[in-house]
């Protein structure tokens, strides 16, 4: 059932309306099932995310965890906390992501497999520099294994609630472990959230 969780070619993560304390993550399957919440607590110096089988979060499933406590690089480690397992990590660009987000996805060993970027540059500044544009345009990211796209993250259009479609139907040949992609997706949403 848990490793079910990791078993699909879509899925998306929806942000719950903010609340001061925390922000909480729900992921949904393509039929809309609830497989996984995720839940950021509000004011931690060092960003550490558990991704459980629901909302009671009894059983976590996937561990994010910034390496560094302050960090414009951020480094997040991905665990099975099941197994202990280390599955990858996911590095922000941050100098890159000023213009256009950039993420280095790693694989066990801190070898790059992967780079998930913002749509366009000039998407990108329009909805850093002009408010409109940062709610009339949702952010859209491709991952990219070597030439091979892996991976497609969607922004819903909605000015309440952050929504990601993630997509992996392009990835035939399952180079990107759908953990690292949901754990991308996660912090798409929790820390790039809505650019302007």
């Amino acid at each position: 059932m848990i490793q079910d969780a990791f078993a699909h070619n879509t899925y998306i993560i929806r942000r719950k309306f903010w609340n001061f304390l925390h922000q909480g993550f729900h992921i949904y399957d393509a039929q809309s099932q609830l497989i996984g919440y995720c839940r950021k607590k509000a004011f931690k110096l060092r960003e550490d995310l558990q991704v459980y089988t629901d909302d009671s979060m009894q059983t976590a499933i996937l561990s994010i965890k910034a390496r560094n406590i302050i960090d414009f690089s951020a480094t997040y480690d991905v665990t099975d906390p099941l197994t202990g397992e280390r599955v990858g990590a996911l590095r922000r660009q941050g100098l890159h992501s000023l213009a256009r987000d950039r993420w280095l996805v790693l694989d066990p060993s801190d070898v790059e497999i992967c780079v998930i970027e913002e749509d366009s540059l000039m998407r990108a500044l329009l909805r850093r520099n002009v408010q409109a544009a940062a709610a009339l345009m949702p952010q859209r990211y491709t991952g990219k294994a070597g030439d091979r796209v892996v991976c497609h993250f969607r922004q819903n259009f909605n000015p309440f609630i952050l929504k990601i479609a993630l997509d992996f139907t392009e990835d035939h040949d399952d180079l990107l472990d759908r953990r690292l992609g949901v754990a991308a997706a996660i912090l798409l949403c929790a820390i790039e959230g809505r650019q302007g």
